[in-house]
């Protein structure tokens, strides 16, 4: 990796001892972060003002929920001097992060998301990181592969003639990085925040999904 943890630790108390460190500065410290510390590759995306989207398309289809170019990765591993030349050709971006490389998300509503994360917790069982959307969804990472798996996890669990709103997210898609904003609706932000091994090692997800589904289920009438 292009740092170390305590690298990460100095730049963070440093932005806080100083107070006056550029947003700039601030979003490449954050994609730094999300690269070196956990591997993650990073896509930068569009803002919303209004009604209107940054991409600057007056017929955009998702005002401020797209990446802004995504064949501009910045790949996991890369240093924050490789972040500061790469983030500079998009000044003001939204953070997203490419589904389907290191995790792909099993959505769910956001009430629904935080009485799941309640009982996993409870229940000891490997969790990953959690993001609330500000669109009302908790976002639960897990590893490659679920998105593809889900109907025969489903299956297998007895639950695909259930009615869940619970989806899986796979590669194509792209999800809001705390604490950006997503189509001008506001940030979003971690319910379970990254760890080194959360963040690197997400849990497969048939050890959330039966949970996950009992509570989707439940949560119409909870």
């Amino acid at each position: 990796m292009g740092f170390t943890i305590g690298g990460i630790r100095e730049m963070r108390s440093g932005t806080r001892r100083r107070g006056r460190t550029s947003g700039r500065t601030s979003d490449c410290t954050a994609v730094a972060e999300f690269t070196g510390l956990w591997g993650w590759d990073v896509v930068p995306g569009a803002r919303a003002a209004g009604p209107a989207c940054s991409c600057g398309k007056t017929d955009c289809p998702a005002p401020g929920a797209h990446p802004l170019d995504p064949a501009a990765v910045v790949p996991a591993g890369a240093t924050l001097g490789e972040v500061t030349a790469s983030w500079s050709r998009f000044p003001g971006a939204s953070v997203l992060l490419p589904v389907g490389r290191a995790f792909d998300i099993i959505d769910v509503p956001e009430p629904a998301g935080r009485r799941a994360l309640i009982r996993l917790e409870r229940m000891g069982l490997p969790l990953g990181p959690v993001i609330a959307t500000p669109e009302g969804r908790a976002h639960f990472f897990v590893a490659p592969g679920a998105a593809a798996q889900l109907p025969t996890l489903l299956y297998r669990m007895g639950w695909d003639d259930a009615t869940l709103d619970l989806h899986a997210l796979g590669p194509g898609a792209y999800i809001t990085a705390p604490p950006s904003d997503r189509g001008g609706l506001g940030p979003a932000a971690w319910l379970r925040a990254p760890s080194l091994d959360t963040a690197t090692q997400p849990p497969q997800a048939r050890l959330l999904l039966g949970t996950l589904a009992y509570v989707a289920h439940r949560s119409p009438c909870a």
